[in-house]
């Protein structure tokens, strides 16, 4: 379902249903009883998709998005069309998974995170930030304005990365990293820090190109505290990425790869359930419950009947 188009030429907040009414539910995998039909296909193969690979064939338009009175952000805007070759499709489970899209929970999140810093709960300046399943990458772009030292962003598909990530974060960060004296070469070309990179790839395999901590099983098997000190994001963020019940494993598990311990925290936004596709905060909720090593926070609920009920939520290390 298209992004819903401003009626007018001043600044709106949308909020796009998540709905799977125009796909095919057996296609994604789920036949009767929920049970695996057919298998999904191989996932694109991981790999770091460079600020020069942004797209030049497919221009994006850029839309305002007000996140509060003090904050408006930019953002893309190219079909799934001409960048996939896929009309009027939220999701083809194994092809395309959402990511030209702007889901409610990201805006969600922004809109949770400057509260955070407003109320002097949260600081970005000088931290590692990982955003998975970035999408349009509005929550990691708001940690970069705010001093985050190293923003990395994860999307499934490589071609959303160069379609509308790298655009977003040019035009929204350009003027900020000027100001922090990086290059710019000319009106049209920047180069951004390499603290600031894009990945590509499933959440099962992608830990092999991320700047990785370490993994929790192997930290249960060790009492050094020097280990248990080992690198990781200070900070992962997270929005509408719980949506399928069969890839919360395979999240979690890279979370708990990528994650600094013992301080790392996890914001995550999203819908209390997925019709249709099983999954949810509440499901990953019971599966962060379930390893017992993290502890959560619930920051926002929104119930504003353009969705079903969204929440953000933090999580900790106990």
């Amino acid at each position: 379902m298209a992004e819903e188009e401003n009626s007018s030429s001043k600044p709106k907040e949308t909020y796009p249903l998540f709905s799977f009414s125009n796909l095919n539910l057996q296609g994604l995998g789920f036949g009767l009883f929920g049970s695996p039909e057919k298998p999904l296909p191989p996932p694109p193969p991981c790999v770091e998709v460079l600020l020069s690979e942004e797209s030049s064939t497919v221009k994006s338009n850029a839309e305002p998005i007000v996140i509060n009175d003090e904050l408006t952000l930019l953002k893309g805007r190219v079909s799934t069309f001409d960048v996939f070759g896929v009309a009027n499709s939220d999701l083809l489970a194994g092809k395309y998974e959402g990511g030209l899209k702007l889901w409610e929970g990201s805006v969600d999140l922004v809109k949770t995170l400057c509260s955070e810093v407003r109320e002097g709960r949260l600081m970005f300046k000088g931290k590692r930030v990982l955003e998975l399943g970035c999408g349009h990458g509005l929550p990691g772009i708001f940690t970069g304005l705010e001093g985050a030292a190293v923003i990395h962003f994860q999307d499934f598909n490589a071609e959303v990365l160069k379609h509308l990530t790298i655009p977003n974060v040019k035009v929204n960060l350009m003027k900020k990293l000027s100001q922090q004296h990086f290059l710019i070469t000319n009106k049209t070309d920047m180069s951004i820090s390499p603290d600031v990179r894009f990945f590509a790839g499933d959440w099962s395999e992608i830990h092999q190109l991320l700047h990785c901590g370490f993994n929790m099983d192997q930290q249960k098997a060790t009492d050094d505290p020097e280990q248990k000190g080992c690198d990781g994001y200070d900070i992962i963020l997270m929005a509408e990425t719980v949506y399928a019940l069969s890839s919360l494993h395979s999240l979690y598990g890279l979370i708990k790869k990528c994650l600094h311990h013992p301080s790392g925290v996890i914001y995550m936004a999203g819908k209390k359930h997925y019709f249709g596709v099983g999954g949810g905060t509440r499901q990953f909720l019971h599966l962060v419950k379930k390893d017992g090593i993290m502890e959560a926070c619930l920051l926002a609920e929104v119930a504003d009947g353009s969705s079903n009920v969204r929440e953000v939520w933090k999580f900790s290390f106990k």
